[in-house]
């Protein structure tokens, strides 16, 4: 019998995962078709459009989910028997096979009640408490409302007139992509399919076409979708043995939705429409857990002020695969400020402990933060490759470090004090 190295195993495990995950597409399995879309418009969003029985069957392709879940489990069972149950990556690998357990369940319930007890396992809800924290999601959702709110009266947001075609955005975010990849590495193109204005997916960034984009919108979707979406898959996908980090199941998606936002914020391309406009999804989320229906989240869009495009856009989101009626919606959406506070809380407290080196390993591919220790200690034993592609703000991590540093001390200022001092201030010579 042929002598396997214990790298060759995990690297064979590794491919198993991803071949057995290969056809479940989350998103293209609960989107809304764009008729569906139009039936609400031509209502005047008045009435409910009336899904047929078997509408979502087929939807992201034509795989039957028991055999899946089949699949999985006897990939699981592989790893049981060639790592042991004691192993820490072995339980990392198991629970990365239970997630995808998970999606499948989640995709045999659209339209149902239960999907949403799927959505809340696996991307969690806005009651969810922040880890290790008193605070909620829907807390911290209320207080960035009232503060954003008041921001944006106030703060114009240069380079936000959209003038600037699909195809040109198309063209100059390729441009970009060569000069921080390198040359044919990364294909940006036209899309008719996609909800979003811009998404990434494995080495292609697709930018909607028919659609008419700002400078800003260009700088953001530089560093969301291309440095940290597209990054850390190029990423995952150049590791020799541990190639799971090429592919994200949900477990990542705060993670890497909070790099993305943290990444804006760190090079200053985001803005506080865009802030609130993530944050007011999850405000939106929340509503439709405590009932509200495809409706009444649209007309709370329209209040906020957004365009009816954009009111369409994030109510749809909310709903995919989730009955319209309300009460169960897909919660994916919690992920952008979930993961932006366990990201940040991550690297202020590995500088507080003189670990600084963890925070490159956010980029390593797709990861949950708290596997970045495990991961790590998995590259000093040789099975994991540093990352290929860093933004330059983690090539060197000086800048954060300090940045971190001072976050840190903020925790003690006695912030209602400081506020009644400015507030003062202001009121003398404002």
């Amino acid at each position: 019998m042929v002598w396997i190295s214990k790298k060759e195993k995990i690297r064979d495990i590794s491919q198993a995962i991803m071949d057995a995950q290969r056809p479940i597409r989350i998103l293209d399995s609960v989107k809304h078709d764009q008729e569906v879309i139009e039936e609400f418009k031509k209502s005047k969003y008045k009435s409910i459009p009336k899904l047929p029985e078997n509408y979502y069957q087929n939807k992201g392709g034509a795989w039957d989910p028991k055999e899946k879940i089949s699949e999985l489990k006897t990939i699981r069972s592989t790893i049981q028997s060639t790592l042991g149950d004691d192993n820490p990556l072995g339980q990392l690998l198991e629970s990365i096979v239970d997630e995808y357990v998970d999606v499948c369940q989640l995709i045999n319930h659209r339209g149902k009640k239960e999907f949403h007890d799927y959505s809340k396992k696996l991307y969690g809800s806005p009651s969810d408490h922040l880890r290790s924290d008193h605070n909620t999601i829907f807390e911290m959702g209320q207080l960035l409302y009232g503060i954003l709110g008041k921001i944006n009266k106030t703060l114009e947001i240069p380079n936000s007139d959209k003038s600037i075609t699909a195809e040109e955005t198309v063209s100059i975010l390729s441009e970009r992509m060569k000069s921080y990849f390198g040359e044919n590495v990364v294909d940006v193109q036209l899309s008719d399919g996609i909800v979003a204005d811009a998404a990434a997916g494995g080495d292609k960034i697709k930018i909607k076409s028919q659609t008419l984009f700002s400078m800003r919108d260009i700088d953001i979707y530089e560093v969301h979708e291309g440095w940290v979406h597209v990054g850390t898959t190029l990423n995952g996908r150049s590791q020799p043995v541990a190639k799971w980090l090429s592919v994200g199941p949900p477990r990542c998606t705060s993670t890497q939705e909070g790099l993305a936002v943290l990444m804006e914020i760190f090079s200053f391309r985001t803005s506080v429409r865009r802030a609130q406009k993530i944050n007011d999804r999850i405000m939106a989320i929340a509503k439709a857990e405590q009932g509200a229906n495809l409706i009444e989240v649209f007309e709370y869009f329209r209040t906020e002020g957004y365009s009816e495009e954009d009111c369409l856009t994030s109510t749809f989101r909310i709903f995919r695969g989730a009955p319209l009626e309300g009460g169960a919606p897909f919660t994916k959406d919690i992920s952008y400020c979930k993961g932006f506070v366990e990201n940040y809380n991550f690297m202020r407290t590995a500088i507080r402990a003189n670990r600084p080196y963890l925070i490159p390993f956010l980029f390593i591919g797709k990861v949950h933060v708290e596997d970045i220790p495990l991961l790590y200690r998995l590259h000093l034993e040789g099975i994991i490759e540093v990352p290929k592609h860093l933004p330059p703000q983690f090539r060197d991590i000086n800048g954060i470090a300090v940045w971190m540093s001072f976050s840190s001390f903020f925790n003690k200022v006695d912030l209602k004090k400081v506020q009644q001092h400015y507030n003062q201030l202001f009121k003398k010579h404002l």
